[in-house]
């Protein structure tokens, strides 16, 4: 697992993590930390959002869980941070079933239980220095 990633383009930027569960948010965290991507993260959309807007040019990774406390879901978030921010990748990711139709514009979805390797891979995917700030 891990000999792989040596091989992968390298990512730049950070990335805000919204997950309710300790230590499924950890894991993200770790795995993040494991490609040198730093983090910062929070158990409900509200608290990342509140955040955010104290950021003028946001943040180039959002990983949202769907099903989270407080006012915000999962969509609710990232369509709330692609409004502001287009240029921002982002992740919705849960362990519920979710309608095609819930999945916001340019997002990557990722089921649960995802691989470490599954979100490594999209991570690089959507931070790779080359690849386009906005998405048609």
């Amino acid at each position: 697992m891990d000999r792989e990633w040596g091989k992968l383009s390298m990512v730049v930027g950070w990335a805000i993590v919204v997950e309710d569960d300790p230590a499924v948010r950890k894991l993200i965290v770790d795995i993040l930390k494991d490609i040198d991507l730093l983090s910062l993260d929070f158990d409900s959309a509200d608290e990342a959002l509140n955040y955010l807007r104290s950021m003028p040019d946001g943040c180039p990774l959002v990983i949202a869980d769907q099903v989270l406390p407080g006012q915000l879901q999962g969509a609710e978030f990232i369509k709330l941070v692609k409004a502001k921010w287009p240029a921002t990748a982002t992740i919705l990711t849960s362990g519920y079933e979710l309608d095609a139709s819930i999945v916001p514009y340019s997002t990557t979805y990722l089921a649960k239980p995802w691989s470490t390797d599954d979100l490594v891979m999209t991570v690089v995917n959507l931070l790779q220095p080359d690849r386009p700030l906005k998405k048609h």
